[in-house]
């Protein structure tokens, strides 16, 4: 519900006021030699890069550049010279949100750029070599992202073995410390996929979402590897448990950033009214089906409308149609 001010006016739209009053994000695009990679200033010490594939966050400070996710081989590196640009410092950490080549891709090229911090175990041998991914950056990720990379037994990798992750943890959780703040990298189970998760940075208080949030588009249900729309909005609510708006002091600064797997930089209400909206169109098709109503009714019934012109499309990899049939797949299944 919006809470109403004086004459009328929401908390929301006065808090979109103050922030564009304010400018709080910094957009610099990047000049022609970076190869159409964009970067955007989202805090003093921290940065998005776009047009790599998958949105990249990036953090620096004295430990060295922790990023989130490696955008796409093919631009490894055209990032690599966008990074050198921000900073000498080595990347140190590689954090995936999901199993995406688009985010995944550029993994081991970039962690060759870097520097291990496990530099006394260099030479070792054995588990001492590949604890220190042998001398390159750390890659860390939730066990289903490497389970994705690897491939079962018995069939060929999607990946390169130097792609994979090199640090895979099991429980929803795992937390680190680098560049003075706390890192948690948080598993969202059925979500997109089998294999997402968030990465929240406490002290600079920005959130990446991966594929969960996609500003650009309905957001993709992968039936195939696990994703589910309930799982969507699950992880939709966790993220707006993360987040904090700017209220009450709004024209003090900026509230909590969320970088989602494409499109811009976010806030929490921005975030809400994606989660809104993905709830809207569940409970649509959801009513439509308790109808009796078959999938190319419901289709014809466009469920979507309302949003169409803002998330939709006709073409590309992932349509409405595609969108409008995971959802009916996901809840006629769940239903079984």
């Amino acid at each position: 519900m919006k809470r109403i001010l004086k004459n009328g006016i929401t908390i929301r739209a006065v808090t979109a006021l103050a922030l564009a009053a304010f400018g709080a994000v910094s957009g610099q695009a990047a000049d022609a030699d970076n190869g159409g990679i964009d970067v955007v200033q989202i805090r003093p010490n921290f940065y998005m890069i776009g047009g790599a594939g998958g949105n990249i966050g990036v953090q620096i400070g004295a430990d060295g550049v922790v990023l989130v996710n490696a955008g796409t081989a093919a631009a490894a590196d055209q990032v690599s010279a966008a990074l050198k640009k921000l900073t000498p410092l080595p990347i140190r950490y590689i954090i995936n949100t999901n199993a995406e080549a688009d985010f995944v891709g550029g993994n081991g090229k970039l962690a060759k750029t870097g520097k291990t911090i496990f530099i006394n175990l260099l030479g070792g041998g054995g588990l001492a070599d590949a604890t220190s991914n042998g001398g390159a950056a750390a890659i860390l990720a939730h066990d289903s992202i490497l389970q994705r990379m690897s491939a079962p037994t018995g069939k060929a990798a999607p990946f390169p073995t130097e792609d994979w992750p090199t640090e895979a943890f099991y429980p929803k959780r795992q937390t680190l410390r680098m560049n003075g703040e706390g890192i948690e990298v948080m598993h969202q189970p059925a979500a997109h996929s089998d294999a997402d998760s968030f990465v929240f940075f406490r002290g600079s208080d920005v959130v990446a979402a991966g594929d969960i949030l996609d500003t650009t588009r309905f957001p993709v249900i992968d039936l195939e590897h696990g994703g589910s729309i309930q799982g969507e909005i699950d992880a939709l609510n966790k993220l707006i448990e993360l987040t904090v708006a700017p209220t009450p002091f709004i024209y003090s600064g900026p509230g909590t950033y969320v970088i989602p797997g494409h499109g811009h930089v976010c806030e929490q209400m921005e975030v809400v009214d994606y989660r809104d909206m993905v709830v809207t169109i569940r409970d649509t098709i959801a009513d439509m089906i308790k109808q009796g109503k078959t999938l190319g009714q419901i289709k014809e019934a466009s469920p979507v409308k309302a949003y169409q012109t803002q998330y939709g499309s006709n073409t590309g990899p992932w349509t409405t149609d595609m969108f409008i049939e995971a959802v009916y797949k996901s809840l006629t299944t769940a239903k079984k």
